[in-house]
C-alpha cells in the first residue's frame, strides 16, 4: 500500500521539497527517526506481529501513515514519533497525478 502525501499549498511541503506536486511512500520505506528528525506524528495504533511491528501514524496535516518495522518495535499508542522517508524510494506525481520519473 503506498501512502500517498498531498502537496498542502502552493508554498510547499513535504511534497515540493521533493519537486512534486504530490509523493508517495511504501511502509517499508519510512523509518523511525530520533526526536526532531524527519515527520512528527503519533501513534494511533501499535500491531505487534512478531517478524514486524505495523505503526500506524497521525502525521497531522500529512494524515495518517503506515510504517512497517523489522521485529519488535516497542511503542505504543500515544507515542510521540518522527519518521524519515527513505529518498530513493520516494514516488513522485505531477498535478494530474502522472508519475514524475527521473
Amino acid at each position: 500500500m503506498l501512502a500517498q502525501i498531498p502537496q498542502p499549498d502552493p508554498a510547499g511541503q513535504p511534497a515540493s521539497q521533493h519537486g512534486a506536486n504530490t509523493i508517495g511512500i511504501r511502509p517499508e520505506h519510512l523509518r523511525i527517526a530520533g526526536e526532531g528528525g524527519g515527520w512528527p506524528g503519533t501513534v494511533s495504533v501499535a500491531e505487534h506481529l512478531g517478524s514486524d511491528t505495523f505503526l500506524y501514524v497521525d502525521a497531522a496535516e500529512l494524515g495518517l501513515l503506515t510504517v512497517r518495522g523489522i521485529g519488535e518495535i516497542h511503542l505504543k499508542g500515544g507515542d510521540r514519533v518522527w519518521l524519515s522517508p527513505d529518498p530513493a524510494r520516494l514516488h513522485r506525481f505531477d498535478r494530474e497525478g502522472a508519475a514524475i520519473r527521473t
